[in-house]
C-alpha cells in the first residue's frame, strides 16, 4: 500500500513537473517572439531614419550642384567680376577726350594752369562716378577701387602706369546723364576750357573699357570670418 501511494506521489510530481515545463517553453517561446517582432520594429524604424537622412543628404548635393551651375550664382559671380575689373566690359556712355591748352602761356600767370593735371581729371572721374557711371578707363587703364590717379614728374601715373595728353576717359553709363553732368553751368569742363583746356564729350551706343591687368595685394587685410 506504503509502495503504490509513493508511486502515485511520484506521477503527481511528474505531471506537475511536466506542466511546469510545459508553462516555461511556452513563455520562453513568447518571450523570443516578442523580442523578435520589437528588434524588427527597431530596425524597421532605423532605417526609415537612414533612408529619410540619406534623402536630406542627396537633396543637399542636388541643390550644391545646382547652385554651382546655377543662372543665378553665375550671374552674381560674373557681376562681382564685372565691378572688381576683371573682365572688359561694352556699353552705351561717353567717350571725354582731354588736351593741354594751346593758348601760348600768359605772363604772370602758373603755367600749370594751361596743363592738364591729376586733380583736373579727378574731378572729370568724381563727375562721372557721381552720375552714375558703372566703369571707367582712362587711356585704356581700367579704374578699380584700388586705382591711383596722380602727377609724377611731367607724367600723369595711373594703376602704376605712365599717361600722357590727350587723355581719353571711357565711361558706361546713360550717355546723357553722363554728359550733362560735366557740362553743367560753372562745372569742371567750363572751369578747365577758361585756361584753354581742350575738352570734348561724345556720346556713344558703345563703348568699350578694358579689364584691370593689375595685381590685388593685401599685405595687412584679412577676410573676416561670420560668427
Amino acid at each position: 500500500m506504503v509502495i503504490k501511494q509513493g508511486k502515485g506521489a511520484i506521477t503527481l510530481v511528474c505531471v506537475v513537473l511536466g506542466i511546469m515545463l510545459a508553462v516555461q517553453f511556452r513563455t520562453t517561446q513568447n518571450i523570443s517572439s516578442s523580442v523578435r517582432q520589437l528588434r524588427a520594429e527597431d530596425l524597421v524604424k532605423q532605417l526609415g531614419q537612414v533612408e529619410n537622412e540619406r534623402d536630406a543628404l542627396l537633396n543637399e548635393i542636388r541643390q550644391l550642384k545646382e547652385a554651382l551651375g546655377g543662372g543665378s550664382t553665375s550671374a552674381q559671380l560674373a557681376s562681382i567680376n564685372a565691378r572688381a575689373g576683371f573682365i572688359p566690359l561694352d556699353g552705351p556712355g561717353v567717350i571725354v577726350t582731354m588736351d593741354d591748352s594751346k593758348v601760348p602761356g600768359v605772363p604772370g600767370k602758373n603755367p600749370l594752369l594751361f596743363v592738364i593735371r591729376d586733380e583736373d581729371i579727378l574731378k572729370i572721374l568724381n563727375e562721372l562716378w557721381a552720375a552714375g557711371a558703372e566703369a571707367i578707363s582712362i587711356n585704356g587703364q581700367r579704374l578699380v577701387a584700388s586705382s591711383e590717379v596722380r602727377t609724377a614728374g611731367n607724367a600723369i601715373l595711373v594703376n602704376g602706369t605712365s599717361i600722357a595728353s590727350p587723355f581719353v576717359v571711357s565711361a558706361i553709363g546713360e550717355p546723357e546723364t553722363l554728359e550733362n553732368s560735366l557740362k553743367l553751368r560753372g562745372g569742371v569742363i567750363e572751369t578747365l576750357q577758361i585756361w584753354g583746356i581742350q575738352i570734348s564729350v561724345k556720346r556713344e551706343a558703345s563703348v568699350r573699357v578694358p579689364a584691370y591687368k593689375g595685381i590685388f595685394k593685401f599685405e595687412h587685410a584679412k577676410p573676416q570670418e561670420e560668427k
